[in-house]
């Protein structure tokens, strides 16, 4: 049995020296070189370049995107990778990666180096600080505009910078402020008398009952209007014409007696005993004065009646944000009482004045009412849509840095080059900024790590101006 096998495998040894043997022999290596490439590859293999330059950040050791400035460990305790300046990439004009070699920087000319840490401490030969940190080469024409940053395009997603476009639109933000619900003071009528008279008759109304219009209120005598009412009568049975704007008949006009009790006493020649005074409008009664056999004097309020079918809201808006409240703007408006119901109107009208004790101006909103939800002296929570009516020039608001001396936007101008520019803020809207000047629609601004940006512009502005005198090669 061992025989056999011994005998087996030396026939298999046998087999493949003599199939290779054969195959170089007829050249079949050859024949297999274009697909397999052994020879080729080997011959034209490179040597593996170590990387050079000081480390600039550590990556992940699997490749995934996560960085750090300093060394670091992943969750099961390995270390993360060192990259360092030859090992960054860059972008050309095409977009295609290329590697940022030794020999690439060498091109430009080193104007002096700078401290790494931001100091003003620079040296026109390269040298380490105190930490041993290597000073960094400042190149020909990176000082040209101190204020612009430039920032290798590689690194751009490490940075998180991301731009959006400025344009034009209608900023509008909300204004939210307390407010009050009001009478229409335009839909609001007395009742009282022009003359004295004896009241009798009153209608069962109370305050707050509905009313229409044209309903009795009550009944009066007045010996004025008694004697005004037989001197137009004795004119029509004298064959004079009727008519409301001559003789008697004006007279009783003036006296607030009715149309329709004028056009009685023509057609039946008489004067009633007592004359029914009616509901100017339809309404809820607001105040009930008059009691059955008082005697009235002129200008006595007996009725208060009013419209509530519209109401006005007052608002109190801060003197500082007058200036992005106009009229005609569009309001929400809550109440307490009515949770999850909003009512739709639009600013009536601007008081022209600023109340002295609270700063604010007073706002009027009027209110469709028809069901009658809104009461008088209700609490409201109002909304004003507030800000410029036209389309304007805007960007996000994340995009302006407002330091409180200044205001300034990073404009992309490509190439990995950002450019801060001072600009003028208008109304700045819930997501948008109006932008008054400064910048123009279509221009690329920075929306995101726009902060870095700024604080890179701000140290090279610095080191520009400290070095400007001291380092020139």
């Amino acid at each position: 049995m061992i025989t056999s096998r011994i005998i087996a495998t030396l026939s298999l040894v046998a087999i493949v020296c003599g199939g290779g043997y054969w195959a170089g022999k007829n050249g079949i290596g050859k024949l297999l070189e274009p697909y397999l490439g052994w020879s080729r590859m080997a011959a034209e293999a490179e040597p593996r370049r170590e990387p050079t330059g000081a480390v600039i950040y550590y990556s992940h050791p699997d490749g995934l995107a996560e960085y750090s400035a300093k060394p670091k460990n992943t969750d099961d305790g390995r270390p993360f990778m060192a990259v360092r300046e030859s090992e960054d990439v860059s972008f050309n004009a095409t977009g295609t990666a290329v590697p940022v070699t030794e020999t690439a920087k060498a091109e430009r000319k080193v104007l002096y180096y700078r401290n790494p840490m931001g100091l003003p401490d620079t040296s026109k030969v390269p040298k380490k600080d105190s930490m041993g940190m290597d000073y960094l080469p400042v190149y020909e024409g990176d000082d040209a505009d101190s204020s612009t940053v430039k920032v290798s395009l590689g690194k751009l997603q490490r940075t998180g910078v991301k731009t959006a476009l400025a344009e034009k639109t209608t900023v509008s933000r909300k204004i939210r402020v307390p407010g009050t619900v009001t009478l229409d003071e335009r839909m609001v009528s007395i009742v009282s008398m022009r003359t004295d008279a004896f009241v009798e008759d009153v209608a069962d109304v109370t305050t707050g009952d509905q009313i229409t219009k044209g309903e009795d209120l009550f009944h009066f005598y007045s010996k004025e209007i008694a004697t005004a009412g037989a001197e137009y009568a004795t004119e029509m049975r004298n064959g004079g014409k009727p008519g409301p704007e001559t003789g008697s008949a004006l007279r009783l006009k003036n006296l607030g007696v009715p149309t329709a009790t004028i056009a009685s006493i023509a057609e039946e020649r008489k004067v009633p005993q007592s004359i029914a005074y009616t509901s100017p409008r339809d309404g809820v009664v607001l105040e009930r004065m008059a009691v059955s056999g008082m005697m009235a004097e002129a200008g006595d309020i007996l009725f208060r009646i009013a419209d509530v079918s519209k109401v006005w809201v007052i608002a109190d808006v801060p003197e500082y944000e007058l200036s992005a409240v106009r009229k005609g703007a569009v309001v929400s408006v809550t109440v307490r009482n009515l949770p999850g119901t909003t009512f739709k109107g639009t600013i009536d009208l601007i008081y022209p004045e600023v109340q002295v004790q609270t700063r604010t101006t007073k706002v009027r909103i009027e209110l469709p009412n028809p069901d009658g939800q809104l009461m008088s002296n209700m609490y409201a929570e109002v909304e004003i849509e507030a800000g410029a009516g036209n389309p304007v020039v805007a960007v996000p608001n994340s995009s302006v840095i407002d330091t409180g001396d200044r205001q300034i936007v990073f404009l992309d101008k490509g190439e990995g080059r950002f450019e801060p520019m001072d600009v003028g803020l208008g109304v700045r809207g819930e997501d948008m900024t109006e932008i008054t000047k400064g910048i123009a629609a279509g221009d690329r601004v920075v929306v995101s790590a726009n902060f870095l940006l700024d604080a890179e512009s701000n140290l090279n502005a610095a080191l520009s101006a400290l070095t400007s005198d001291e380092v020139k090669p």
